[in-house]
């Protein structure tokens, strides 16, 4: 099997995503997952999609995050991994689309707007 790759994008977090045939290694930036999420919870996140489709000890990834905070960063390379298990094997669309992980979640931090202290917050109104 050739490598597949795909790209999952959350917020302004980035993660490219390399997978191939092994032993159920993830790299993140040169690092093991549990090195470089040490939250649990993360790592059931970026596992997901792996533990849907019964797939947890079949495939090497690496994954190069780039940009946002940790959670935005773990819930795209949960895409990118759900994307990439497509790629691998098109039956598994229907249940990873049903579970929701290939779905991209849009939601982004609204803009500052000029003359409001944040983005909808406005200055108190004073009448004198």
């Amino acid at each position: 099997m050739e490598v597949i790759n795909a790209i999952g994008r959350r917020k302004s977090a980035v993660a490219r995503v390399y997978l191939c045939e092994g032993t159920g290694k993830i790299i993140i930036n040169k690092k093991e997952l549990t090195e470089f999420f040490p939250s649990a919870i993360l790592q059931y996140v970026v596992k997901q999609p792996l533990m849907l489709v019964e797939a947890d000890g079949k495939y090497d990834i690496k994954a190069n995050l780039d940009g946002g905070g940790f959670t935005g960063q773990s819930q795209a390379l949960r895409l990118a991994i759900a994307r990439a298990l497509v790629k691998v094997n098109a039956e598994d669309k229907k249940v990873l689309k049903d579970a929701g992980f290939l779905t991209r979640d849009s939601r982004a931090v609204e803009r500052k707007k000029p003359g409001q202290p944040k983005a909808r917050r406005r200055f108190q109104f004073s009448k004198r």
